[in-house]
């Protein structure tokens, strides 16, 4: 078992053209599938979540449910509205939309409170979430509409053009984050192996890593369904852990390559490689898969479709670093080959003597000095990186969540910025809560009545909108009825959540709360923000008790060592806080908005703690696991603790640090986005590599194992794949 990655790479290596073959056959392979199956979307069922998604339940078996709704503002280019214009204009514009099949009701107009606008809603067709997909018509007269009244401004927004413009900005971003990365990274590369080719292999194999697993998660949401953000996480996760493990294939082969001196060929290079950084490839993509699968536990169908690409690209990319890296390494081999034969025959041509170049060393003096310290002075150094690392993971305890809505997009989509100024002149369209009450028919009048009182009794109430009132709605069987109470707060504000609070807490239990039999329930943009926040507390323990036993489990049994285990999952934690409490540091308070081009939320979103705390575990295990693998090797080569922990982590030192500052670059360009959620995960992975390559591998790691000594290890270490497939090599 454990020499699996030596058979596939020998066979890869003795059959190159067949690997490189069926690899790329494989990557169309699961492209076509995939644009031939098709992506199965998320539906609105899928998000719902609480107390909040129960309401939705209710009002959608009624078919009640909320409507993809547009608003078009009509307001004066310049000086007072005028008022007859307008109307015409809200004419014109009610008669384009009744005659489009995406409409399913036009409202009559609504002037502002203060007489400066004129407002004109749509209801569409279909389901709340395919309002994005169904918006362009709406614009497009809009447009119409407004080129027909050069003297007034004729604008839209909504849900459904907010999240339009929110995927346009988002697919934009991803192509600046590629354009601003891949350069860099390749940058990276160049300087690591001094080869426009060499450089270019971990590249193409990320990238057709990315390809295959495109198709295979379209192929996958036909299981879980795609809500639209796993192509995110494959592209970023493709390419970081996709050179990630083609820098550590290539670097050891690199190595075994200067210390045969000539004396093994390419196949044999190969095969050596794999029986060592192979094996790592594999226990760390393994790691990697088994902490990103523990976000299943959190029972969200946007964790699990990031659960699902970051596990699909990582599999790729280890099979393509068993697979068609082999095999692209002997044709490259047997190329450099022959150009120094057809080198050294041109020297002896010209009679010039034949020169052997010396191997570069391993480290420089970079690696040096940040090793001198763990060796030199290893309790000083534990103790003080530890303190460095514990201040600032410290600002995480003052960490707070919220739900992004539609409140902290960026102001730069046209339909946010429309949105600003209609809820300027129409407050009461900012949050919207919504009641639902379900009881038996004969119990309908009594339910309505309930209601309507608690209408009555949210209005007295400063939090809730003054203007305008209550809308009450009753399904056909007269079971179901929904209360939409009108808020002028945004969601995220305090007021709204403090509103929240009154309609659950007081208004429910002395109205509608009183009649036996009625079962209610509170939806709207804050109950579902809320309940998700919520939500996600909930699952955060088991997720993260599940983690850590993973983690350690993991590490334990692939280094058959406790002790091991422990450390990696005390180091990864420490590692994790430490990225937590920079994010807060930044992006929850405002000092940094200006150097980051965001607007605080005062909080961090939701979903980044959970998600990044799991995929910081997965990453942080790959270095720990080809640092530690390095240093086992050499303790089974005779080596004591010492020299092992001193020669392993010297020798993996130039390649753990050229892979993460390749990491680093790629969760950096998201700090460039435009969304506030984004800019959060790519500054935090970042950080956490950072320091993770630096401060935990090149000085914690050392200073404790060396602490430790003999301790840390198997009493009776067993010969490894390396010293098993050493003597089948064939010689070159």
């Amino acid at each position: 078992m454990r020499l699996r990655p030596v058979h596939m790479a020998r066979w890869s290596a003795r059959h190159p053209w067949r690997a490189i073959t069926g690899w790329f056959l494989f990557v169309l392979l699961c492209l076509g599938a995939g644009i031939a199956a098709g992506s199965n979307a998320a539906t609105t069922k899928d998000f719902w979540v609480g107390e909040a998604g129960h309401a939705e339940s209710m009002a959608t078996d009624a078919g009640l449910q909320r409507r993809p709704t547009e608003h078009i503002l009509i307001r004066s280019a310049s000086g007072p509205l005028d008022t007859a214009r307008a109307n015409q204009a809200a004419r014109e514009l009610t008669a384009r939309m009744r005659a489009l099949d995406e409409v399913r009701d036009v409202a009559a107009p609504v002037p502002s409170a203060n007489g400066t606008a004129l407002r004109v809603s749509v209801v569409m067709e279909g389901a709340e979430l395919d309002g994005r997909k169904n918006v362009v018509p709406l614009l497009a007269e809009t447009a119409e509409v407004a080129g027909a009244h050069p003297e007034l401004v004729v604008e839209e927004t909504g849900s459904p053009a907010i999240s339009k413009g929110v995927n346009d900005q988002r697919g934009d971003d991803l192509a600046l984050s590629e354009r601003l990365s891949l350069p860099v990274t390749l940058v990276i590369l160049l300087a690591v192996f001094g080869s426009v080719v060499m450089a270019g292999v971990p590249l193409l194999l990320a990238l057709s890593s990315i390809a295959a697993t495109m198709g295979l998660s379209m192929l996958a949401s036909h299981l879980l369904p795609d809500p639209g953000v796993g192509t995110n996480m494959i592209l970023l996760m493709g390419l970081a852990v996709g050179v990630d493990y083609t820098l550590f294939y290539l670097k050891r082969e690199r190595e075994e390559r200067a210390r045969a001196g000539g004396r093994l060929g390419p196949e044999a290079l190969v095969e050596l490689a794999a029986a060592t950084a192979g094996r790592a490839v594999v226990v760390s993509g393994l790691a990697v898969i088994v902490c990103t699968a523990t976000l299943y536990l959190a029972t969200d169908v946007i964790f699990s479709s990031l659960a699902t690409g970051t596990i699909l690209v990582v599999a790729v990319a280890v099979l393509s670093s068993l697979t068609v890296l082999p095999a692209l390494l002997v044709k490259l081999g047997h190329r450099a080959e022959r150009r120094a034969a057809r080198k050294t025959a041109r020297r002896a041509k010209r009679g010039a003597p034949v020169t052997t170049k010396r191997p570069k060393p391993e480290n420089g003096r970079v690696f040096t000095a940040l090793l001198r310290p763990a060796r030199r002075h290893p309790v000083a150094t534990l103790c003080a990186s530890v303190l460095v690392m514990l201040a600032v993971a410290a600002p995480a305890l003052g960490l707070k969540l919220v739900d992004p809505g539609k409140d902290t997009f960026s102001r730069s989509i046209p339909a946010m910025q429309v949105y600003d100024r209609l809820t300027a002149a129409y407050p009461e369209l900012l949050v919207k809560h919504e009641v639902v009450t379900r009881t038996s028919p004969d119990r309908a009048p009594e339910a309505r009545a309930a209601l309507t009182e608690l209408g009555r009794r949210a209005q007295a109430d400063p939090l809730f909108a003054r203007t305008g009132r209550p809308v009450l709605r009753t399904s056909a069987d007269g079971r179901v009825s929904v209360l939409e109470l009108a808020v002028p707060h945004p969601a995220p504000a305090d007021e709204a959540i403090a509103s929240l609070d009154h309609l659950r807490d007081r208004y429910i239990p002395a109205t509608v709360g009183k009649l036996t039999g009625a079962e209610t329930a509170v939806s709207g943009d804050v109950a579902r923000g809320q309940d998700y926040v919520h939500h996600e507390r909930g699952k955060l323990p088991l997720v993260i008790g599940f983690l850590l036993l993973f983690t350690f489990v993991t590490t334990a049994v692939a280094f058959r060592s406790a002790v091991i285990g422990l450390i990696g999952v005390v180091l990864n934690l420490l590692s994790a806080a430490a990225a937590l409490g920079a994010l807060v540091l930044v992006f929850q308070g405002t000092w940094a908005e200006g150097l980051l081009d965001f607007d605080s939320l005062g909080a961090i979103a939701s979903r980044v703690p959970l998600f990044l705390f799991v995929l910081l575990f997965g990453l942080s295990m790959d270095y720990q696991v080809f640092v530690v693998s390095r240093i086992k090797e050499a303790m089974d080569h005779g080596m004591s603790a010492r020299e092992a922990v001193l020669e392993g982590i010297a020798r993996s030192a130039k390649v753990v640090t050229s892979a993460a500052l390749v990491m680093v670059t790629i969760f950096a360009a998201f700090v460039f986005l435009h969304l506030t959620e984004m800019k959060q995960m790519g500054f935090c992975l970042a950080v956490a590599v950072l320091l993770d390559a630096v401060v935990i591998r090149m000085m914690i790691l050392p200073s404790l194992l060396l602490l430790l000594g003999e301790r840390a290890w198997p009493r009776k270490p067993r010969t490894t794949a390396a010293t098993e497939a050493a003597p089948a090599l064939p010689v070159g």
